[in-house]
């Protein structure tokens, strides 16, 4: 962020804009006005840098595109300018909406005075200085592969250069597809030791009788086949780094031959009594509870102390969802340079990829995205097409069985028409998707393989209030 405070106003109203922009300056900031999403784009495309915070409206009367649309892509193009959206006409799904998809605040103009955008702008500038260095740990470990910007994430960057300068052991935990590996070569990317090579032990496909013959090497005639004397992976990594992956599948038995060359950096070839010195850095990783493993006697308790000098955790996606649109547009970018096409992800697109539980974490998401782009010939991803991928088509039932299904006690009836019938066992599928999505309608709609519109309009039909579902 630049020393002097720039506030980007983004309002086809050119009186509401003046007003905000006297606020502005009697906190003694700056101010730039733009009256549509392409005016400010060429703004942000010119002076980016310069900008400290941008209030945005919801709707112009003077362009094709929202401030939804214009938030979409901001947060992804320029993630570091944190966004206010304001709205004349505020509704709940506006402002979840704004916030899943990355804005700080959401300001309904209605109830909007000077001394509330007053405090809303010096409490999220004070936000961002304070963000300011972890803008920049977040920068460093991004060369390395790993997206976000979430708080989860900044404490994570921050260990890994606290962590990476020293020569302690380091432990990664976290569950599968959340990027372990992406974090250890990141640790041995910023230590000392990176003009050298880090070596990884890929632990479960090391045959058990191969163990310390990989590990440790070998002396010519230590067994039959051992025709020539080996180093092991741990002479390959002298002076770099020994990366000892999904540690925790190692074999209680196994892990014992571990225990004298972690703690001395001392190693006998197998068939030598000569020990040979390497000088080692070991970072680990795994998915499994250790601590829990311990009790359970499947872990040795000396050995995760030695590994365990320093530990970085890493969360899961579901705990920084608000990562996932810079995850995307981090994939994108580079998939639209390798195939030289020009695609990209429609907003509601991105909030449905949000709203989805992904058990296989970064990994999963990646591998959908991947998918999804390589298979769909329109330029433009939707929800649809990502629904496609995700889930499975509903299975055939007639209106009964769904009915049924949902606990209604619906029976079809002679004193009714068959357009009520329709109409009563429609209410209930929309009812029970919606519960399944928690009241997001672009979910609902793509698993009711309808427009948002459409869904839109049956839910006015048939009073739906879809407030209920997000509170379940």
């Amino acid at each position: 962020m630049a020393s002097t405070v720039t506030i980007l106003i983004v309002d086809d109203n050119p009186d509401f804009c003046s007003s905000l922009a006297d606020i502005v300056h009697g906190l003694g900031w700056k101010s730039i006005i733009c009256n549509s999403p392409e005016q400010a784009f060429g703004v942000l495309e010119k002076s980016s840098s310069l900008i400290s915070l941008m209030l945005l409206d919801i709707e112009f009367s003077t362009s094709s595109l929202t401030g939804i649309d214009m938030l979409a892509q901001s947060v992804r193009a320029y993630p570091t300018i944190p966004v206010i959206m304001i709205s004349g006409k505020g509704t709940i799904e506006n402002a979840v909406r704004s916030t899943k998809l990355g804005a700080v605040n959401f300001i309904e103009k209605n109830v909007l005075s000077t001394d509330r955008l007053r405090e809303v702008l010096l409490s999220t500038v004070d936000k961002v200085n304070g963000h300011r260095e972890n803008q920049e740990l977040l920068s460093i470990i991004h060369q390395q592969g790993i997206v976000g910007r979430s708080k989860a994430m900044a404490s994570v960057a921050d260990k890994i250069l606290r962590f990476g300068k020293t020569d302690l052991n380091v432990l990664i935990t976290g569950e599968t597809g959340t990027g372990k590996k992406l974090v250890a070569r990141a640790l041995h990317a910023v230590s000392r030791r990176n003009k050298y090579t880090m070596v990884t032990v890929d632990i479960p496909n090391i045959p058990r009788e191969l163990f310390q013959s990989e590990l440790f090497g070998h002396v010519r005639g230590a067994f039959s086949g051992a025709l020539e004397n080996k180093k092991g992976l741990f002479h390959q990594a002298n002076r770099g780094t020994l990366f000892l992956d999904e540690i925790g599948d190692l074999s209680p038995e196994l892990q014992a031959n571990l225990l004298l060359p972690i703690e001395e950096r001392i190693v006998r070839r197998v068939g030598s009594v000569e020990p040979e010195q390497v000088d080692l850095r070991f970072v680990s990783a795994t998915d499994k509870d250790l601590v829990e493993a311990m009790k359970e006697g499947e872990f040795r308790e000396q050995l995760y102390h030695r590994l365990r000098e320093c530990e970085v955790h890493l969360p899961s996606l579901e705990d920084r969802k608000e990562d996932i649109p810079l995850i995307i547009e981090h994939y994108l970018q580079d998939h639209n340079k390798r195939m030289e096409e020009q695609k990209g992800f429609a907003p509601a697109a991105i909030e449905y990829l949000q709203e989805h539980t992904w058990n296989g974490n970064v990994r999963e998401l990646l591998s959908t995205i991947r998918v999804v782009l390589q298979t769909t010939s329109s330029v433009w991803i939707e929800v649809a097409d990502l629904h496609r991928m995700i889930t499975s088509p509903i299975n055939g039932k007639n209106a009964q069985q769904i009915a049924a299904s949902q606990g209604a006690g619906f029976e079809f009836s002679s004193d009714r028409s068959l357009k009520d019938d329709i109409a009563i066992v429609d209410k209930l599928k929309i009812e029970s998707t919606l519960g399944t999505c928690k009241g997001n309608v672009s979910k609902a709609a793509a698993m009711l393989g309808i427009s948002r519109e459409t869904l839109h309009n049956k839910i006015r039909r048939y009073g739906i209030n879809t407030h209920e579902y997000r509170s379940r």
